[in-house]
């Protein structure tokens, strides 16, 4: 009989003769085969891997991950981070659209319910479960239970989809950028061929034009994309690039660029500001979109809207918040930092939408004068008028004599609401409506300058957070977790480059539409859920508010309690189900520009791209059912994914099978994915 006493967290094997368990260096994650059968001898094996005693004090919890993980600088690096992360560029052009088609100032009452009721508890699941664990999204599940590691897996496909597509986004920031500095700005007027404006361009707008063809040269449909357009490849390079530089190296590299990142954006933001209230129409385009519709609240879809804002404003199940958690010390109070965050968050996104609307109050009072005088020039034509330079009160008379079917005139709606409703969301909000409010500034190219920078800030803060999240998960995986951390980082960053190539043809905002509304929706959402129903459930609402209160010294009351347990899953899958059916019953659309009507047509995607989009989606979602049918009825041979922290045991024989039992049995005390450190007698494996 031969006694063996385990010293430190390495893993090891058993013989004929007894057990023989050699310390080794600790990575985070030990191979624990499952199957040792095949040894030569016809004999049975036992495969355990242990970990150091933890959870004896609060300092163990720093034993859970790696001893030489990254950590933050200091607490200014980790609040601008997850600033950076969080705030996005959904707090500019998606809030203030959701805030204006919503019922205004009311939309503020389901958003801020939405937040105190959803957001901020699993806000606080993600940075807390990462902080406790100080592991990654992988790592995390893994180490709370094997049969979840899916979930982690789950994430990293949903982010690299979502990582995908928003650096085009800053690939075509980028290339407004650079035609920011041309005076005039190139989407101020339209181009001129042989004395003649182009009739692409007059049928829709300057800015319309310049984004549709000389920045997409956008393809009539998907099914004819056309060839790449060289300067977006260009462009696109330029940010895969410069992406890499950042996030090479973790936080060390990442951290010291989010203080631009992070803070350059209110500095812009106050300066829009400042000049936005000055304008004439400020003040109309505020009362526009704050004015209160209270009736709209009885409308389901506003809920639904404010509840998937506050889901993706906050960056929720992308794997980056837990990441973000993992490399603050176990003593961080990290229910503070959700708070903050969280205020932060909402802050940032009312303040952006004054912001906005102050600027759009002022083009559609540029733009009501530009339509009266196109007005009193038609009827001035029609006899109805002896000049164009009449009064409003002459003009208004005019216009009531105009037949009420004459449609041959061409007449516009001059009306201030009307410009104010049809400001849109996205991309055309960027680069459409906003770049023509610029263009009615004095001194538009320094605005522009101003503005794009500002986008680019944002974009980059966010895709810095999507990164670190899916690349924190890679390294959780053994085999990865032995390559350098900028080797992995340059061959994520060359895949997702030669991938983006399918967003750099004519149909390139065509697939960025699709990847934007089935890659990352109903995927997150899924995620979401189990994150809560895996922290709650299975780890235990207890022991995670315990946890909590270790590390903070406050210990989560009734309304986490609530939250976590009821009212936030119950809206998860409210999200979830809503976002399944408008799917089914609602034809999915997409819109293609049309070169000859000069406006965007609403065409239905084809079958082969609903075909790819259906891919995306069990793609994201299919890994937690996969990994939690093999792993439950082990299917594998060997579990590269799950992290040490647990004692495992496969074909044991008799004598040693009560033996195991015994040493199974956790303390009260600890956490799941925990063992005690284990003094102990294997007796001879051969009987």
């Amino acid at each position: 009989m031969a006694s063996t006493k385990i010293d430190g967290p390495g893993g090891g094997g058993g013989g004929a003769g007894g057990g023989i368990l050699t310390n080794g260096p600790r990575n985070g994650h030990e191979m624990a085969p499952l199957n040792t059968r095949a040894r030569g001898d016809g004999t049975h094996g036992v495969t355990i891997v242990l970990t150091a005693s933890q959870r004896n004090s609060l300092t163990s919890v720093d034993a859970t991950g790696e001893p030489e993980r990254a950590a933050w600088s200091g607490k200014m690096q980790f609040f601008l981070s997850i600033i950076g992360y969080s705030v996005g560029l959904g707090n500019i052009w998606r809030f203030p659209y959701l805030c204006q088609q919503n019922g205004g100032g009311a939309f503020l009452i389901p958003f801020m319910i939405m937040l105190i009721l959803e957001g901020i508890p699993l806000f606080l699941i993600e940075l807390g479960i990462g902080q406790r664990m100080r592991l990654g999204a992988l790592g995390v599940w893994n180490t709370i239970h094997p049969w979840l590691g899916g979930i982690g897996i789950s994430s990293c496909i949903v982010t690299l989809f979502v990582a995908l597509y928003y650096n085009v986004i800053i690939t075509w920031v980028f290339f407004y950028l650079f035609n920011s500095f041309r005076y005039p700005l190139p989407w101020s007027s339209c181009p001129v061929i042989n004395g003649t404006a182009v009739e692409e361009c007059t049928r829709s707008s300057e800015t319309a034009y310049f984004w549709y063809r000389e920045t997409l040269d956008a393809a009539p449909s998907m099914d004819e994309p056309g060839g790449l357009k060289w300067w977006i490849v260009l462009c696109l390079f330029l940010s895969w690039t410069i992406v890499f530089f950042i996030v090479m190296k973790g936080i060390q590299s990442s951290g010291k660029v989010v203080y631009f990142t992070s803070l350059f954006p209110y500095v812009v933001l106050t300066i829009f500001f400042i000049r936005g209230i000055t304008l004439p129409g400020a003040g109309a385009g505020l009362m526009h979109m704050y004015t209160p519709k209270v009736e709209k609240l009885a409308d389901p879809t506003v809920w639904l809207d404010a509840a998937t804002q506050v889901f993706y404003s906050f960056g929720l199940a992308f794997g980056s918040l837990i990441a973000f958690g993992s490399y603050n010390t176990p003593k961080n109070n990290c229910v503070r930092d959700v708070l903050l965050v969280s205020v932060c968050n909402a802050i940032t996104a009312i303040y952006a939408s004054v912001v906005i609307f102050a600027i759009l109050g002022f083009k559609a009072t540029v733009n009501v004068e530009k339509c009266i005088n196109t007005n009193k020039d038609i009827l001035f034509h029609h006899n109805l008028l002896p000049s164009i330079n009449v009064t409003d009160l002459e003009y208004e008379s005019a216009m009531e004599l105009v037949p009420k079917n004459e449609t041959g005139w061409k007449l516009e709606e001059c009306s201030l609401s009307h410009m104010l409703d049809n400001a849109a969301e996205g991309t055309g909000l960027a680069f459409i409506v906003f770049t023509q409010a610029i263009v009615e500034l004095p001194g538009a190219p320094f605005w522009a300058v101003l503005f794009f920078t500002m986008l680019l800030s944002l974009g980059l803060g966010s895709q810095i957070g999507i990164l670190e999240g899916m690349l924190c998960t890679l390294f959780d995986i053994d085999i990865i977790k032995r390559v350098k951390k900028q080797h992995v980082t340059a061959v994520v960053c060359v895949f997702c480059f030669l991938v983006g190539f399918i967003f750099c043809t004519g149909a390139g905002e065509y697939w960025l539409k699709m990847f934007d509304s089935f890659a990352g929706t109903i995927g997150l959402v899924v995620v979401a859920l189990m994150e809560m129903i895996s922290v709650v459930y299975i780890y235990g609402h207890k022991k995670f508010t315990e946890d909590i209160y270790q590390m903070t010294g406050y210990r989560p009351g009734p309304y986490w309690q609530w939250t976590w347990r009821y009212i936030g899953p119950f809206i998860m899958v409210c999200i979830l189900i809503s976002s399944i059916i408008f799917m089914v019953i609602k034809n999915p659309t997409y819109g293609a520009w049309s070169k000859e009507l000069g406006a965007v047509v609403q065409t239905d995607y084809p079958n082969w791209v609903m075909a790819i989009a259906l891919s995306m989606i069990l793609a994201g979602v299919l890994p937690m059912p996969i990994v939690f049918l093999m792993r439950s009825f082990q299917c594998l041979k060997v579990d590269l994914d799950i992290h040490q922290g647990s004692i495992r045991r496969n074909e044991t024989t008799t004598s040693t099978k009560v033996m195991m039992d015994d040493d199974d049995t956790m303390s009260p005390d600890m956490a799941p994915g925990e063992a005690l450190a284990t003094r102990f007698t294997i007796g001879d494996f051969d009987n």
